[in-house]
């Protein structure tokens, strides 16, 4: 008799959201635990609940409990709710210390997750390339360093047992001395990685370089697709990209520029994680140009876009020109809205629809504009003899004027002041350069 078939694949986790709204705290329009909500579908769990139109439990609170953060009433009221639905953890919008995940999954009797717990676990999932697992894997092991005591309390005091007496390490101390261990070899292991990644960095520095920075889910990876044809995993999760790619960009001048899109930005970014990320976002943002992409027709479009300048003004250094990329533009209800996004005055603004590809030759024509300005307008005259380097020429160049005479042609073009440089180490002898206007913004990279 033929077996019947049966589903065999993991049930998801049914999770209960809460967390304690502070004072000081922004809350989305949509929600205080929108965001969260989000990110426990983007870890593969499910959010359960009674009201359908709401994430989980909120409490509002001047300070925080020492011993659990939420209060004793609410303490109460979210261990009913956890009998109530057969819950299999609970995801607490906040960060906890270890004593308060002890102590509420004694009251709860069911495992406790923090903000920081659930990122990193998002982040295991979708690391791709070796430097990303290591990465993680070194967040994940300086977030587990001081929350050891509580799984191992049952091996903590073994000196009074028959045949422990004397010198020697409890099982505690031991798993601290191999975890410090590990962090340094994370953290030597990720050096000689950034030390070759590096390398090819320098080898790509003659090339103009464009980075895509932006909250999660803002459409960076659509927008990457739509410029580029890259045809990367482009998703509506948070955090569907966690890898830095590049490719190459065509602009329709014919000119080529390197595209780099990163990891997106969250607000309460875990510290320990984006310190672990910070070479990969260095090297990511050390471009010529920041496109900054935010979701325009976002709720909190404007809190998600001050989110990013907050983590890039303090965790990375910035020194390029910066382009606001609104994004999502077919998405949005009430298009007077964009006009009166309040941008400071510091950014130059383009609306577009990475997936519709409105606003996208707009795009083309301001980075365009950004390239003019690193570039001299210089006359070349090389002789006719020369095919392949009036060939490799026009490839690098935006040619203004061309005129054939005889024994040579002349080039009157705009040529970026770094690949000025390399033409004629090149073909010295071979071109005959006369610079007509130095360009406006010279090359100078920020170590």
């Amino acid at each position: 008799m033929s077996k019947q078939p049966f589903e065999n694949e993991r049930p998801k986790e049914r999770v209960l959201l809460c967390g304690v709204v502070f004072p000081d705290q922004e809350v989305e329009d949509a929600g205080p635990l929108t965001e969260a909500a989000g990110l426990v579908v983007a870890a593969g769990s499910e959010v359960v609940g009674d009201d359908p139109h709401a994430h989980g439990v909120v409490q509002n609170r001047a300070k925080a409990v020492p011993a659990t953060l939420f209060g004793a009433g609410k303490v109460e009221e979210i261990a009913e709710a956890c009998k109530a639905l057969k819950v299999d953890a609970v995801v607490v919008d906040n960060d906890l210390t270890p004593a308060q995940v002890r102590n509420l999954e004694k009251a709860w009797c069911t495992r406790v997750v923090d903000r920081s717990e659930l990122i990193l676990d998002i982040f295991a999932r979708r690391a791709q390339t070796k430097q990303a697992r290591l990465q993680v894997e070194l967040a994940q092991t300086e977030y587990l360093m001081p929350r050891l005591r509580r799984m191992w309390t049952h091996l903590e005091r073994m000196e009074g047992a028959i045949g422990t007496r004397g010198p020697g390490e409890t099982q505690l101390e031991t798993d601290r001395r191999l975890i410090k261990k590990r962090i340094l070899d994370l953290k030597r292991e990720l050096k000689e990685i950034e030390r070759r990644r590096r390398r090819q960095t320098m080898s790509r520095s003659e090339q103009f370089t464009v980075g895509l920075v932006g909250y999660t889910n803002a459409g960076k990876s659509t927008l990457l697709n739509a410029l580029t044809g890259a045809g990367v995993l482009a998703e509506d999760l948070l955090f569907a990209t966690l890898d830095t790619r590049t490719r190459r960009w065509q602009l329709k001048d014919g000119r080529t520029v390197l595209l780099s899109d990163t990891v997106g930005f969250l607000k309460r970014l875990p510290h320990h994680l984006v310190a672990s990320f910070h070479a990969t976002l260095e090297e990511a943002l050390g471009v010529d140009l920041l496109l900054h992409v935010v979701d325009a027709a976002h709720p909190d479009a404007l809190g998600q876009m001050h989110a990013v300048r907050e983590v890039l003004a303090r965790e990375v250094r910035v020194h390029c020109p910066q382009l606001l990329v609104l994004n999502k533009a077919d998405a949005l209800t009430d298009p007077v809205r964009v006009p009166t996004f309040d941008l400071d005055g510091e950014e130059e603004v383009v609306l577009v629809s990475a997936r519709s590809g409105k606003g996208l030759d707009d795009l083309d024509a301001r980075v365009a504009e950004q390239l003019d300005r690193r570039c001299a307008r210089v006359r070349l005259v090389i002789s006719n003899a020369e095919g392949s380097l009036i060939a490799r020429v026009k490839r690098t160049v935006v040619v203004e004027e061309e005129r054939w005479e005889n024994d040579r042609v002349e080039l009157v073009a705009r040529v970026p002041d770094r690949e000025l440089g390399n033409l004629e180490r090149e073909a010295k002898g071979r071109i005959q350069v006369e610079v007509l206007e130095p360009p406006a913004q010279p090359y100078a990279r920020v170590d």
